[in-house]
This record gives structure tokens, sequence and C-alpha cells, in this order.
């Protein structure tokens, strides 16, 4: 009797910790996203240009970054549940803040809080997954990343229509949009704290995988660079899209807002669909496969300009499998020290994002500069043209480093 009652206890902390990794994702996914339709609005707001918008991203990412740096070790203090509440009360929080942002130094520091809570919520969720997703690794990291691709789809199509709401007169706008999505975040802190967490996993990880074991790894720095290429292709899209159609082709904010959640739809579907194929294929090679694919897609969009929308969109279907896949590959590589090598791999990718998105945003807006001066393509916005065509085909640098994993991968005779 005590066995059978200890079988169903176990298979009940199983399914609430499944749901708080799903609903986790969800959040992490609406979160993130519903700041597409609300970027062209904080311009206007603040009236600031493709520079400081390049700079609040870059902060973002940094933000996300600090987190990701210190959270593997949080964890191990303070247990996973802890990290795990914190990082959604932080989340919730966040939105009082951007509600109350008065000055662009505020709303830089409200957007900055939120992204530390996002980053200690992907390292903890990610961390979860690893714990219990132990069989069909691919598959269920996809299904749990579906679920993020789910919040995405949503994101831009709620954040335009709360934004849109007459209330007492006047538009909702995007201050009570940011502030209502993010009071969600208290809703799963109730599974976190009913749910027991294993620490006996995570304390024996840490001891057999270290940082510096990590950077002698040459498998690890190419794991590393895909995920960096995958990551910015996705959040660099999800970004600037919005802005691409509404300041090049001259789009109301509703409908590239569409484009967005077609981007995402397609994102979701993959990640939903998809796991099964990169458990048969094997990782590498799936990756390789799904970054092909929408690299192409990209370019295809980019030549269509006004009307290569949807293929802009169908490039999320390839971009979609490439976070959870690599996911799935350091659980299965780094089995004892998975937080570890997920902390590290998140980390550095987090310097990838702020650079780039630095970059993009310095690019278009000196291009521009460049352009009306000398007055050649005038009023085509043409930085912001070369500047999306450039994050779109991202995932053709994914491609590339694929083909040097594989190599090491099959040296070491694991593919």
């Amino acid at each position: 009797m005590g066995e059978i009652f200890l079988k169903r206890s176990l298979k009940r902390n199983y399914y609430i910790l499944v749901t708080v990794v799903f609903i986790g994702f969800l959040l992490f996914g609406i979160s993130e996203n519903v700041r597409g339709p609300a970027i062209p609005k904080i311009q206007d707001d603040f009236k600031i240009g493709e520079a400081q918008l390049g700079l609040l991203l870059a902060l973002n990412s940094l933000g996300f970054l600090l987190a990701c740096t210190y959270t593997s070790v949080l964890a191990n203090k303070i247990g996973i549940k802890a990290t795990a509440t914190l990082a959604f009360v932080a989340m919730a929080l966040s939105g009082v803040c951007l509600f109350a942002s008065t000055s662009f130094s505020y709303l830089v520091a409200s957007f900055f809080f939120l992204y530390i809570g996002n980053g200690m919520l992907e390292i903890a969720l990610a961390i979860i997954a690893a714990q219990i997703f132990k069989n069909h690794t691919g598959t269920m990291m996809n299904l749990s990343h579906f679920f993020y691709g789910l919040g995405s789809t949503l994101a831009p199509v709620m954040a335009a229509s709360l934004m849109g709401w007459e209330v007492a007169g006047g538009e909702l706008g995007w201050r009570y949009m940011y502030m209502l999505v993010l009071s969600l975040s208290i809703l799963p802190i109730i599974p976190t704290l009913l749910a027991r967490f294993s620490k006996e996993d995570e304390d024996e990880g840490e001891e057999k995988t270290s940082f510096q074991k990590l950077v002698k790894d040459r498998v690890a720095w190419m794991i590393v660079l895909i995920l960096t290429f995958g990551s910015t292709a996705e959040l660099a899209t999800a970004s600037w899209l919005v802005n691409y159609y509404v300041h090049v082709f001259d789009w109301s904010i509703e409908d590239a807002s569409k484009v967005l959640s077609l981007f995402f739809f397609f994102f979701m579907l993959a990640r939903l669909f998809l796991g099964p194929v990169t458990d048969k294929m094997g990782y590498a090679r799936s990756i390789l496969l799904f970054s092909l694919i929408s690299g192409v897609c990209g370019i295809v969009g980019i030549i269509l300009g006004n009307h290569g929308a949807f293929a802009i969109a169908l490039a999320g279907a390839g971009i979609a499998p490439i976070y959870p896949t690599i996911m799935a590959l350091l659980a299965k590589r780094y089995k004892k020290g998975t937080g570890t090598a997920i902390a590290f791999s998140v980390s550095i990718m987090g310097i990838g994002s702020v650079i780039f998105n630095l970059f993009i945003g310095f690019f278009i807006e000196g291009l521009n500069m460049i352009t009306d001066y000398f007055g050649v393509f005038y009023g085509m916005n043409i930085g912001m043209q070369i500047g999306f065509a450039l994050i779109i085909t991202t995932p053709f640098a994914c491609v590339i480093s694929c083909l040097f994993l594989s190599k090491l991968l099959n040296k070491e005779e694991e593919v």
C-alpha cells in the first residue's frame, strides 16, 4: 500500500512540475513578445530613434545575460523552487515599473528588471525540464517550448488589441497593457510552491561539470554559436518585424502584428510536431536542416518585399526547433551538470544578443543618415531593409556552425 501511495505521489508531483514548465514557458513567450506592437508606441511617447531602441534592446539582453550567469548558482544555494518563484514575482513587479515609467532612463531600468526575471525563469525552467524529461528528451523539450511559441503567437495580437481598448474616453495604451499582461506571472507561483524538486541531481551535476571545463570544450562552443545565432534570429525578428513593415511599407501596427503572430504560429506548430523528428534524425542534423529552411524562407521574403510576409512568417517554423533541440543536446551530453551547461550556453548567447542588438540599432540609423545625406534611396528606409535582411537570414550562420558541430561529434563517435 505504501509503495502504491509513493508511486501516486511521485506521479502527481511529476504532473505539477510539468504544469509549472508548460505555464512558465507560456508566460515567458507572452512577456517577451508583447513588445513587438508596443515598440512603435514607446518610440513615439519617448521620441527615441533606432539607435536608442537598439540600446534599449541590448540592455534587455544584458539583463537577461546577468540573470543567466547567477541563476544556476542561486538555484543551488536557495533551491530551484525559491528561484522559480522569485522569477515569477520579478516579472509581475516589472509590469508595475513599466506602467510607472516617466522617462527613458526609467523605462530602460524597468525593461532591464523584466529581463532579469525572464533570464531567471529561462534557466529555472530549463533545469526543471532537464530533471523531469529523461526519456524522449528532444520531443519533450520541443513540446515544452511549444508553449513558449503559443504565448509568442498570442502576444502580438493580444498586445495590439489591449492597447487599442477604449477606456474612459481614451486608449488603454502600452503601459496598462504591460501591467495587465505581466500580472499573469502571479498564477504559476501556486503550483511552483506545491511541487517538490530534486536537489540531489543539481548538486551532482555541479560537481561534475564546471565553467572551466566547458570553456575548453570545442563542442560546447559550437553549441553556443548555434544557440546564439538561432536565438538571435528568433528574438531579433520578434523585436524588429513590426517596425520593418510599419516603417518600410507603411503597414498599420495591427496588420504588422498579425504577421508577427503568424510567424509565431508556424513557430508554435513546429515545436509541437517536429520534436520526434529531432529524436529520430539526430540533434545536429535536424538543426542544420531546419536552419537551412528558415534561411531560404527569409531570403524569399526579403526579395518579395511587401508581398513576402508569408515567407517571413514561415521562417519561424525553421527557427523554432533550434533552441529546444540544443537544450536536449545539452541534457544528453552533460547529464551530470546540465544546469551548469545551460547557464554557460545561455550566458554566452546573451552576450551575442547584446552585441547584435546594438549593432542592428546603430546600423539601421547610421545607414539611413548616410543615404539621406547623399540623397540616395531617399524615403526608402534602406537601413531598416538591410538590417532586417541581416536578422532574418541569420539561420545560415546556424547551418555553418552545425557542419562544424557534426564534424566534432563524428570524431567523438557521438552522432
